[in-house]
């Protein structure tokens, strides 16, 4: 056997090598991607039920938000017709007053006028007597 049947012997048993150790290695590889595999089932298993809970959550959160519109609309409505119904109030005493204060101050005055002028014939009389 001359050299390069030696170096071809050793090239096979070389290649043999890393084959045996290529086949190792991808079974490595194989098993770590169906574990992985395993792990991705196993989450998206798991993953469902937060996924509808969330959903449930959110759906929960749109009628509080809803329920919540509507107490605020309803709480500015009452508080719209309370304003207005103060308002109609106060301008119907705004009237009430404007209609009698007239009237009563102009009784008032002549009132007044009346006295004084009783009161002034009453001191001339008095001091015609004296």
């Amino acid at each position: 056997m001359n050299l390069i049947d030696y170096l071809f012997a050793l090239l096979l048993i070389t290649a043999s090598a890393l084959c045996i150790a290529l086949i190792f290695y991808i079974r490595k590889i194989s098993n770590s991607l169906k574990a992985v595999q395993k792990d991705i089932n196993r989450l998206s298993i798991e993953i469902q039920p937060l996924i509808t809970s969330a959903t449930d959550l959110s759906n929960n959160l749109n009628e509080i938000t809803d329920s919540a519109k509507g107490h605020v609309n309803m709480s500015r409505d009452v508080v719209k017709s309370i304003k207005d119904r103060v308002d109609t109030v106060l301008n119907f005493e705004e009237k009430i007053r404007g209609g009698i204060e007239g009237p009563i101050m102009s009784v008032i005055k002549e009132f007044t006028a009346i006295i004084n002028g009783l009161t002034t014939f009453l001191n001339y009389f008095r001091n015609k007597k004296s």
